[in-house]
């Protein structure tokens, strides 16, 4: 992939998932779950997400050395 799309998709996935952590706390009645198991998705989602960003953001970087 190149260097600059995978900058590119890292930081969109990162700046997402932190939007939707922020919109989720700033109205909390917003999506309104109420079941543990799927806030234990919620959460699962949003560390993959995050996850699958940093490591596009590194990937890039790394490309960048070269």
């Amino acid at each position: 992939m190149n260097k600059w799309l995978e900058l590119l998709v890292g930081l969109i996935l990162v700046i997402g998932a932190l939007l939707i952590m922020w919109y989720s706390f700033k109205w909390g009645s917003f999506w309104n779950f109420r079941h543990a198991a799927w806030e234990f998705l919620k959460g699962g989602v949003f560390w993959f997400v995050l996850g699958i960003g940093a490591l596009f953001i590194m990937l890039g970087i790394s490309d960048l050395k070269e």
